[in-house]
């Protein structure tokens, strides 16, 4: 019988202090994970991390800023040390500091945006991935892209570039991997109520454009993410890798 648990298995979870990456950790917890929580500043993953501790998960909380080499080699060697190995990657952190027409992004925004979401994933990516050949261990790595990295998005020009990279490596490294029985996949998530979505979401204008055009008519909310995450991870999706799940209320259909 195929079921969705994720018992004995240990799993980082970057970006996870609120939203989306906060919604997938607690899931995987939920399902008997032991969890590693991420993000760049310590009071936010402590905070999940206490949360989900409380209600008897088994979970840590390690500050890492992804875009930073050593920082992320710590994350990785503090879940090894905590939990003893790892057998799950989520590379959920990401940044858009910019929201406007690619013609005026600024230099520092175009490299922080590159950095954030998928230098700092492509690395992870690599490590976790190392860490399971040596150990001749199946393992799942879940990137968080985006439907702005399938269309053109209107003032996301450069996140959505970030994104389209980020799916591509997904399908790149689940063709390397595969004979390592490690799986990579990507979720595309459409607009979810997030703070990194507020430029969208705090206009009604810009929310009244996007759901109207989705057959659902609504946005997500990040637990809406986590059930897709938390497939992707199980073995429940033995079978599945190289594959980008888009999981948007049906914007990208119209």
């Amino acid at each position: 019988m195929v079921e969705i648990a994720l018992r004995d298995k240990v799993a980082i979870v970057s970006g996870a202090s609120r939203g989306i990456g906060a919604a997938i950790a607690e899931a995987f917890a939920a399902h008997h994970a032991r969890v590693v929580v991420s993000s760049r500043k310590i009071e936010g993953v402590e905070q999940v991390a206490k949360a989900l501790t409380d209600k008897g998960y088994m979970v840590e909380a390690v500050a890492a800023h992804v875009g930073k080499a050593e920082q992320r080699a710590h994350l990785v060697s503090e879940a090894i040390q905590r939990f003893g190995k790892v057998d799950i990657l989520v590379n959920c952190a990401g940044t858009n500091p910019f929201f406007g027409p690619m013609v005026s992004i600024d230099e520092g925004a175009y490299l922080k945006t590159f950095e954030i979401n998928l230098h700092g994933a492509f690395e992870l990516s690599r490590a976790v991935a190392r860490h399971l050949i040596d150990r001749n261990s199946p393992g799942s790595i879940v990137n968080i892209a985006s439907v702005a990295g399938l269309r053109a998005s209107p003032l996301q020009g450069v996140y959505g570039m970030t994104k389209a990279a980020m799916i591509h490596m997904s399908r790149s490294m689940a063709l390397e991997l595969g004979s390592s029985g490690v799986r990579v996949n990507s979720i595309s998530p459409g607009l979810i109520e997030t703070k990194l979505a507020a430029a969208i979401t705090s206009s009604e204008a810009a929310l009244e454009s996007v759901t109207s055009r989705a057959p659902l008519g609504r946005i997500g909310q990040p637990d809406e993410i986590a059930g897709p995450a938390l497939f992707l991870a199980s073995d429940a999706s033995s079978y599945v890798t190289g594959h980008n799940l888009v999981v948007d209320g049906g914007l990208t259909i119209v």
